[in-house]
Order: C-alpha cells, then sequence, then structure tokens
C-alpha cells in the first residue's frame, strides 16, 4: 500500500524506529499535528458496551492535543469492528517500533492484555497503565466508569510511578529467547498426567525436592495472579521478594515461602515425562528435562502509574471483595 507523502514524513522524523511499511492505513484519514504528549495504546478487541468508552477516551486525547501512536492490529479491529478511525500520529506492531521518549503506553483490555503489552514496552521504562475493558483487574484496574476522571488526573499529573520488579529467566537451551522475562511469574509444570520432581535451590543452597504438579516463582505483582489461586500470600507491591509456591503438592506440610528476590533461584526437573512446560506469564514453551532453570531479578524494571486515589489495599477490597458480608 503506498502512503501519502504527509504520512510517510511523519513516519520518519517520528521517533519510532519502525520502518513505514510496518503500518497500514490511509494518510487522508488522520489529522497530523505536533502534539504536547506522547502515547501509545495497546489493545485487542472489547465487547460493544465498550464503544462508548474508547469514542470517549480518543475525544479526551483530541481535546488535550495528545499525540497518540496505536497498535496497528487494534486500530484495525477499531476500523472494522466498530467503524471509528480516531485522529492519530502512527502506528506501531512490535517492541522495535516503539521509542523510549513516550509519555504513557496505555492497555485496554485486562491482566492478560496488559501482560502482552510488557513484552512491546520491555526495558525502555516507559509508564504504562490499564483501562479494563472487561471484569476482574488488578493490573488493568482503572475501570470504565472512572475512565473521564482517570485521564483528566493524569493530565493534572495526579499520579505516581510505581517500579515493580520483573522476572529473568535463563536456561541452558534456547527457551524464550525474543523475551525471556516475565512481570507475574514462572511456572514450572508437568507435561503429562503424572506428577514432576523439582530440586529447588536458593543461591545454590539446596531448599527442597517438590513432588507436585508444577511450581510458580511470582513477584509481588504477581501475588494476586496464579500464585493466589494455589494458596500463596498476597505480597504488597515493592517489597523486593520471590513467592515459591507449589502446584498441588503430594505432601501437604509443603507451604509456600517467600524469599528475598536477590537471591538466585536453580530448578532442576525430573520425572516421567521426558518434558515439562515452563510459563513466563502467559508464553509458554515445552523443554526438555535434562535443562537447568535459573531465575533471578531482573536489571530493569516495568514502571507503572497509580492514580492518586487508588491504593494497594482499596483494590484487593475491592477486587476481592473484602467486606462483602451484612455484618461489616
Amino acid at each position: 500500500m503506498k502512503y501519502a507523502p504527509s504520512l510517510m514524513k511523519c513516519f520518519r522524523t517520528s521517533n519510532f524506529t519502525g520502518q513505514a511499511s510496518h503500518f497500514t492505513g490511509q494518510a487522508t484519514n488522520y489529522k497530523l499535528k505536533t502534539k504536547t504528549m506522547r502515547v501509545a495504546v495497546y489493545g485487542r478487541h472489547f465487547d460493544p458496551d465498550f464503544n462508548r468508552s474508547i469514542y470517549d477516551l480518543f475525544e479526551n486525547f483530541t481535546r488535550n492535543d495528545v499525540e497518540v501512536f496505536v497498535f496497528q492490529p487494534f486500530f484495525q479491529f477499531l476500523k472494522e469492528k466498530i467503524n471509528f478511525q480516531p485522529d492519530i500520529s502512527g502506528f506501531f506492531s512490535n517492541h522495535m517500533d516503539i521509542a523510549k521518549n513516550l509519555d504513557l503506553f496505555l492497555s485496554i483490555g485486562g491482566d492478560g492484555t496488559f501482560l502482552e503489552a510488557i513484552t512491546i514496552v520491555r526495558d525502555k521504562g516507559i509508564p504504562m497503565v490499564g483501562i479494563n475493558s472487561g471484569r476482574l483487574g488488578f493490573l488493568a484496574n482503572i475501570s470504565r466508569e472512572e475512565l473521564s476522571d482517570s485521564i483528566r488526573d493524569i493530565f493534572a499529573n495526579k499520579y505516581t510511578i510505581e517500579e515493580r520488579t520483573v522476572i529473568k529467566l535463563e536456561t541452558s537451551g534456547m527457551a524464550f529467547k525474543d523475551f525471556n522475562y516475565a512481570l507475574n511469574e514462572v511456572t514450572i509444570q508437568k507435561e503429562g498426567s503424572t506428577m514432576i520432581t523439582i530440586r529447588t535451590f536458593v543461591d545454590k543452597e539446596f531448599l527442597n525436592s517438590y513432588w507436585a504438579d508444577g511450581l510458580i516463582i511470582s513477584t509481588p505483582t504477581g501475588s494476586t495472579a496464579y500464585s493466589l489461586s494455589v494458596g500463596g500470600p498476597i505480597v504488597i507491591p515493592n517489597t523486593n521478594n520471590f513467592i515459591i509456591s507449589p502446584i498441588a503438592p503430594h505432601n501437604l506440610t509443603v507451604r509456600p515461602i517467600v524469599i528475598p528476590d536477590f537471591n538466585e533461584l536453580i530448578l532442576k526437573v525430573n520425572g516421567r515425562s521426558s518434558k515439562f512446560i515452563v510459563t513466563l506469564d502467559y508464553r509458554s514453551e515445552i523443554i526438555d528435562n535434562s535443562i537447568e532453570i535459573r531465575i533471578k531479578r531482573a536489571d530493569f524494571k516495568i514502571r507503572i502509574l497509580k492514580l492518586d486515589r487508588h491504593n494497594f489495599f482499596s483494590t484487593i477490597r475491592n477486587k476481592l471483595m473484602w467486606g462483602a458480608d451484612k455484618r461489616n
């Protein structure tokens, strides 16, 4: 597809590093202006009852002269499914198209969409915020009901930036060679029907042999995700810990344990099957039993925007419905 010179010039002079061939769309549909704030918008799809919210969001951007870059497949969804073509300044398709000097990276969806967005932002240090277009969300914690007020607060600088620990996975093989990091957790799981044994070392000191269906190594951010569902503790963000939680352990006295995140973990897996599954957040690979797993804290953090009127305790009360009792 050919592009009008004005649009091609925008892509060449923008701070996005992707080539113009990554982008699609007609130049005549966009209003290209020099803007004061630079925002990237990532999403997949949403139900029709969120349409009004997406219209209001982009209207807010236009009214405040925001320079907006949209994930190309998400723009196609807006165009084809809800017949909406917002004024934007360009597209991005992957992490190579993103520049470090964005003011904000906005994820529209649920927590899964937010975790996908991590693989695009990576170590660029761009503040991230999640808008929840569905139901439950800890990372995507701006609801549609408070969207307009939240965007107003962002423009008014009524927020702080939290830095969240990231897990790094290293193997003797080539697992996750594109991006071997996770924000929530690393999960080791059996491939077949029989349990596995996971010999676990903390800084080369033997901790335990977990006879179980698997093992979850979680960050504080991930403590309200998969780890929570297997009985792991809720850990406050920025507490610099890892949570080790077994999945269906054969020995019921084996409980989750919290360790400092400056420790390095070494995992050696054995079982009747010759392979096991490793998952980083939502991405999984099947790995041979002969491969040793090393887990440690990454040398970068994910920066998450937190509105001044939000706090962790109110979030868990609302999301987990603590206090939903007539006695309260």
